[in-house]
């Protein structure tokens, strides 16, 4: 079969007919593509950057920016975009610091031009050596005069309004100490945009997993003082080990949801070729390593196939008792499937509680009966709720009937997969700042069901626009792993489905478990909220891995009476957790909530 159409029928499965013709008409027509349309509709106007430095002159603090750049043997034009670039922002309080390490003289005739003309505010030194990017960056700093400095490549432009959104965020956010912002990669004629990197604000297990960080950074000086210099012994990955260290001691860090950078892509960038620099990511590696043994966490980094990326699987301290909640009616095959699949678990301290509400069938309490003589390997104890189904209901009733300092809340429909998923589970819930941590789920076709849930996410028909599963319908086992393989990532989301969770079980009661005002939809979501709110990350772990098959207790929502409560508790999470709905911090405004595979809102 023909490549080009194997990528068709790839694509078409993996997104559908809409997705698929979208896709043919931006390759046949570049100059309509729906980053260029977003560019045309995002990028700042002449009036809007007018606006600014008209705004700029009512703020009391206007601190100075200190722009660092290390330089070696730059393209003139490069270099020149970028001094351009930097020249005409309309935030006008700034220094640039160019560390030239060059072996040639362009670099310093160029700046030696600006200098002439009257730039003072550009500030040029020329190195004896060159030292690589981090050696070349260090000089830079102690150039650096200003209150703040931003990092910014010698090939790279920033976007007009960039120290702006910069200082209007230091005027505004309390404690701020690093603030970073969305970026793209450019041609290299820098005319055309594209691959927009639309980031989330500061998730630490994203940052675990990838530089998520990267451009346009800046860092309070005295946050600088405090963390050092950039590190030589990283080189390649400098950047990523010297935004760890800002991530342990920054007081607050913020991110602004706009394209401020633009990475130039050339042939001897890492952005055109992630594999020239195998190097940068072994470096990577080791900073990674050292971010988590400054921290005292204990676990282990692996190189992901996809470069830049990492897998962090943390150790378990101890062999803490892990009590599962399975709520039950009837369905003893989905149940004694769910059952032998936890059977398989590699973790031995293990406690089973299914929860027993209202069957009917004489085979399921024969089955309840033989439970205890059976070959199952962990203790099964069954206890009974009397009451009208109320998911809630149940499961805080089970987790009162709980041993252990773990809580798994697992549906009678879920089949686990990954035989090491409690211990997966387990290291990530035990650090103090975790709360709650996920899974990815499947469907029985292979398909994705669950891979985290963002917060107003939906067509308001499915799921009332409250929340909505990412990644819906990617295959198991494609190549593809979604967004900047987001799919495949170990990040926080405001919310995972619990369907398959881990709570502390100290966090479960501290929250008041879950809503029973919620009987069926969005309980999982609502506690998830009320788990961040109360100072405590959820985590979605896609090493955990499990079928769901959904429905096949509870059945569809085909009738009046459950479309009448779906809305009812859709309502119910509208009026309480209004603001949230509308602006995930673990989201991106400018990503679409009416697509679970981060699509550009346009």
């Amino acid at each position: 079969m023909n490549k080009n159409l194997e990528k068709v029928i790839s694509y078409y499965k993996q997104y559908g007919a809409v997705e698929l013709t979208k896709k043919v008409i931006n390759t046949l027509e570049p100059g309509t593509s729906i980053y260029s349309k977003w560019c045309k509709e995002n990028f700042p106007s002449q009036d809007r950057l007018y606006l600014q430095r008209e705004k700029q002159r009512t703020w009391e603090n206007r601190p100075l920016i200190s722009i660092v750049v290390p330089t070696f043997n730059t393209p003139q034009r490069f270099l020149r975009a970028m001094i351009e670039s930097v020249r005409m922002q309309s935030y006008t309080n700034w220094e640039l610091c160019i560390a030239d390490g060059s072996t040639e003289d362009k670099v310093y005739a160029i700046a030696n031009e600006y200098i002439s003309a009257g730039f003072t505010n550009i500030i040029y030194r020329r190195l004896t050596d060159n030292s690589g990017i981090a050696g070349n960056t260090n000089p830079g700093i102690e150039m650096a005069h200003g209150e703040w400095i931003g990092f910014l490549d010698h090939d790279d432009t920033l976007s007009p309004e960039a120290l702006f959104q910069v200082v209007q965020i230091i005027n505004t956010s309390e404690n701020v100490d690093l603030i970073y912002s969305d970026e793209d990669k450019m041609d290299i004629n820098g005319k055309k945009y594209f691959a927009p990197h639309f980031k989330p604000s500061f998730s630490i297990d994203l940052l675990r997993s990838n530089n998520y960080i990267t451009h346009f950074l800046v860092v309070r000086r005295e946050l600088q003082k405090k963390v050092g210099l950039i590190q030589d012994a990283y080189e390649g990955a400098q950047d990523y080990d010297f935004v760890l260290r800002c991530s342990e001691q920054a007081r607050k860090i913020v991110h602004i949801p706009k394209i401020l950078y633009h990475w130039r892509q050339h042939k001897n960038s890492t952005a055109a070729k992630p594999e020239s620099k195998m190097y940068a990511y072994l470096a990577g590696k080791r900073a990674l390593e050292a971010h988590l043994q400054r921290q005292g966490i204990k676990g282990n980094v692996v190189i992901r196939k996809e470069l830049g990326f990492y897998d962090v699987h943390y150790d378990i301290v101890g062999e803490p008792l892990v009590s599962i909640i399975i709520p039950n009616k009837d369905n003893i095959d989905v149940l004694h499937r769910c059952l032998k699949s936890i059977d398989r678990s590699t973790y031995k301290n293990i406690e089973i509680i299914i929860v027993e509400n209202n069957s009917q069938e004489d085979v399921t309490f024969k089955y309840y009966d033989g439970l205890n003589e059976t070959n199952f390997k962990y203790p099964i104890k069954l206890v009974t709720w009397g009451g009208p189904f109320n998911y809630s209901s149940i499961n805080n009733y089970g987790v009162t009937h709980a041993e252990g300092e773990y809580i798994i809340l697992l549906n009678n429909d879920i089949e686990i997969i990954s035989r090491n998923w409690v211990e997966e589970l387990l290291g990530n819930c035990q650090r103090p700042e975790v709360g709650v941590v996920g899974a990815k789920l499947y469907y029985p076709n292979d398909t994705i069901q669950h891979a985290g849930i963002v917060l107003g996410q939906g067509d308001g028909m499915t799921n009332g626009g409250v929340a909505g599963s990412m990644f819906v319908g990617l295959q198991k086992n494609s190549s593809f792993k979604g967004y900047m393989h987001k799919s495949d990532l170990q990040l926080n989301y405001s919310a995972v489905t619990a369907a398959c969770m881990m709570v502390k079980k100290s966090v479960f009661d501290k929250v008041e478990g879950l809503e029973e005002a919620l009987t069926v939809a969005f309980n999982d979501v609502d506690f998830c909220i009320k788990v961040n709110q109360a100072g405590y990350l959820v985590v979605y772990n896609p090493h955990v891995e499990a079928y769901h098959y959904e429905s096949l207790t509870r059945g569809q929502e085909d009738s009046p009476e459950k479309a009448d409560r779906f809305q009812k508790e859709g309502d119910f999470m509208r009026k309480k957790w209004k603001g949230l709905l509308k602006s995930d911090p673990f989201y991106n405004p400018n990503l679409s909530l009416k697509s679970c595979n981060y699509k550009i809102n346009i």
